[in-house]
């Protein structure tokens, strides 16, 4: 198995390890209901909500990753090229997570541009 595929499984347990964060006694203001989580998020204030606002993005943005990374595969694009990109845009996401964990509204942005581009790249070498 490629690094390149190896990164899809982190680009997935990222948005779950959001959703820990979210969960923890570290960032809960208050008890959080596991019971009826969908009625709870709504309630979230700080650490804990910027963690699911984090969890959230995670999860829209990670289709167009897989597909990136299955493209630039199937392409047959130069392994080595397709393992950096996809690194780059884990690092990206992890950076994005920390941004906005610590709430920097306008670094985040640009990170998420980064990883965007990374996406970009994917395809573009695919080409």
């Amino acid at each position: 198995m490629t690094i390149a595929f190896w990164t899809i499984l982190a680009a997935i347990a990222l948005p779950w390890l959001m959703a820990a964060l979210k969960k923890s006694p570290l960032a809960v203001s208050g008890k959080y209901s596991n019971r009826a989580p969908r009625a709870m998020q709504p309630k979230l204030e700080g650490l804990s909500q910027r963690a699911h606002w984090a969890e959230q993005n995670s999860f829209e943005i990670l289709p167009a990753f897989v597909a990136a990374v299955l493209v630039a595969h199937l392409a047959g694009a130069e392994q080595m090229l397709i393992d950096q990109l996809a690194i780059g845009f884990i690092v990206s996401r992890v950076l994005y997570s920390i941004c906005y964990l610590t709430d920097w509204a306008t670094l985040r942005s640009l990170v998420w541009t980064a990883g965007l581009l990374f996406i970009v790249g994917l395809f573009v070498i695919s080409a």
